[in-house]
């Protein structure tokens, strides 16, 4: 077990009680997780289908802490590397994205809702500043990176759009 900073305790502990993480431990059929891997181009393995499980059932995106200590909780013996590299994988693949928080830590959602519908495009995100919770927007959709303006000679790839607040919780 790592050594964590005492600073960085009271964020995941107010992320915790948000219910991210903890709540969301997946319970998904492997064989389906695997095809969805597979689909993508990869190798399905242990650690790619439990994050997989673990992006699609959570309720908004999460952390590389947050997947580790939701599938150690889970009894996943996985280390940090590779979960790293599965979160890596799976964004790269277009199973999930990733969105950096005002915090520098990157969160990761599932491209696909936990039903298995098609996945939700581009879109903004909300993140509460007080707490660090993020979610994705669904309703509200990101410049498409093929609108954005560059100037001459550059070429833009992609685009985000993140809007920062107060979560509820964090209001009272």
């Amino acid at each position: 077990m790592s050594v964590r900073s005492a600073a960085s305790a009271p964020r995941r502990a107010a992320r915790r009680v948000h219910g991210t993480a903890a709540q969301a431990t997946p319970r998904h059929d492997r064989a389906a997780l695997d095809a969805l891997v597979r689909q993508a181009g990869g190798r399905a393995t242990p650690a790619r289908a439990a994050v997989l499980g673990l992006l699609r059932a959570a309720a908004q995106p999460l952390s590389h802490r947050d997947v580790e200590d939701a599938l150690a909780a889970d009894g996943h013996a996985f280390d940090r590397v590779t979960l790293y590299r599965a979160l890596e994988w799976l964004q790269a693949s277009g199973l999930a994205h990733k969105v950096a928080g005002e915090d520098r830590i990157w969160r990761f959602a599932s491209r696909a809702q936990a039903d298995g519908a098609a996945g939700h495009g581009s879109h903004a995100h909300f993140q509460c500043r007080s707490c660090g919770s993020t979610l994705c927007l669904d309703g509200v959709p990101a410049l498409p990176a093929g609108q954005a303006r560059a100037p001459r000679g550059y070429q833009v790839e992609s685009a985000s759009l993140t809007l920062r607040g107060l979560c509820p919780a964090c209001r009272t």
